[in-house]
């Protein structure tokens, strides 16, 4: 029974220690954004690089831990969006509103999650920073939004007898324009947060098709 209750005091100090160099690593990347490197995420925590790299492996193993933790916060809060006691074009232009709030509220954290940094930090302690391919591990964070979003879709929307294939493409799209047009927003702001909401429920609510209909031509 003394092992036991050892074994688990153990695995709630790692688990514990793993939140708070997490934390740290917040901190470095809030500050540093994509150039956050793990000699600086180290420091921040006071620890050696070579204990950063026990708990992580590498960068990409930090990168993952710090995109589930994200992740799981945004998918929370979209969940709430949508779960809101509102009509469905209300809840829909929450769920937008909810995510371009989030990379606006965070956006250096946002880039450390999506784009590579355009200096990364020498590779040192055998392990190469350099070269680090944050498109590979950014497409699975999307992909997981997609699917979550497919689930709760499939979950509140009759969509008919192919309901689950149709919420599984909905979802990816509407997550795929959520990205595309959040990225390209964040970068260049050339509109309001709630202006760009507005835009693309235009989009998601038929104003294409409409237009289209009302020139009596396609829409391209």
């Amino acid at each position: 029974m003394a092992t036991t209750h050892q074994s688990s005091d153990q695995d709630r100090s790692a688990d514990q220690r793993r939140r708070e160099l997490l934390e740290a690593a917040d901190r470095v990347v809030l500050r540093d954004g994509p150039k956050a490197s793990m000699n600086a995420i180290a420091a921040e925590a006071g620890i050696t690089k070579p204990i950063l790299y026990r708990h992580f492996g590498d960068k990409g193993g930090l990168y993952r831990a710090l995109a589930k933790r994200h992740t799981d916060a945004l998918l929370e809060a979209l969940r709430g969006a949508l779960d809101a006691p509102a009509d469905r074009r209300q809840r829909v232009a929450a769920t937008l509103d909810t995510y371009l709030a989030a990379i606006e509220a965070r956006p250096q954290v946002y880039r450390f999650l999506m784009h590579p940094a355009e200096d990364p930090a020498p590779a040192d302690h055998g392990t190469a920073e350099t070269g680090f391919d944050v498109g590979r591990h950014s497409a699975p964070l999307l992909r997981r939004l997609g699917e979550e979003l497919a689930k709760v879709i499939h979950e509140r929307v009759d969509l008919g007898p192919d309901a689950e294939r149709l919420s599984r493409v909905w979802g990816h799209g509407i997550v795929g324009m959520m990205h595309a047009a959040g990225d390209w927003w964040l970068g260049e702001r050339p509109c309001s947060r709630a202006e760009l909401v507005h835009s693309l429920m235009d989009l998601l609510w038929g104003r294409l098709a409409v237009v289209a209909d009302r020139e009596g031509g396609p829409g391209f």
